[in-house]
C-alpha cells in the first residue's frame, strides 16, 4: 500500500505543460549561454567552444530541417530568413573553429532570434 501512494503522488502530479516555442527559446538560450561561456575562457577554452559551436550547428541544421518542410506553418519569408541564417551559421562557425573569426556574430544572432521569440510570447 505504501508503494501505492507513492506512485500516486509521484505520477499523480500534473507537469506543466511547455509549448514548441517555450522549448525552442529555451535550447536557444541554452546553446547561446554555451557559446558565450566558452567565448569568455579565451584560447585556454577552444574545446569548450568546439562543443559550443558543434550544438549551435545542430541546432541550426534542425531549424534549417524544420523551415524546409512543406508543412511548416512559418511565413515564407521568415523560413527564407531562418534557412539563410542557418547557411550563415555553418560558414562562419568553419571560420572560427579555424581561428579566422570570432563567435561574437553567432551569440548576436541567437540573441535577435531569442528576442523574436520573446516578443511571441516566450518567456523571457
Amino acid at each position: 500500500m505504501v508503494s501505492f501512494n507513492l506512485a500516486r503522488e509521484a505520477y499523480g502530479r500534473s507537469a506543466p505543460t511547455r509549448s514548441p516555442r517555450t522549448i525552442e527559446y529555451e535550447v536557444i538560450a541554452q546553446t547561446t549561454h554555451q557559446l558565450k561561456t566558452a567565448a569568455q575562457l579565451g584560447s585556454k577554452g577552444f574545446p569548450q567552444l568546439a562543443r559550443a559551436l558543434y550544438d549551435n550547428r545542430k541546432l541550426w541544421t534542425l531549424l534549417a530541417t524544420s523551415v524546409a518542410e512543406n508543412d511548416n506553418e512559418l511565413p515564407q519569408s521568415l523560413r527564407s530568413q531562418i534557412f539563410y541564417l542557418a547557411e550563415f551559421t555553418q560558414v562562419h562557425s568553419a571560420k572560427v573553429l579555424n581561428r579566422q573569426a570570432k563567435v561574437r556574430p553567432l551569440i548576436e544572432v541567437n540573441m535577435a532570434v531569442l528576442r523574436g521569440l520573446r516578443q511571441e510570447g516566450a518567456p523571457a
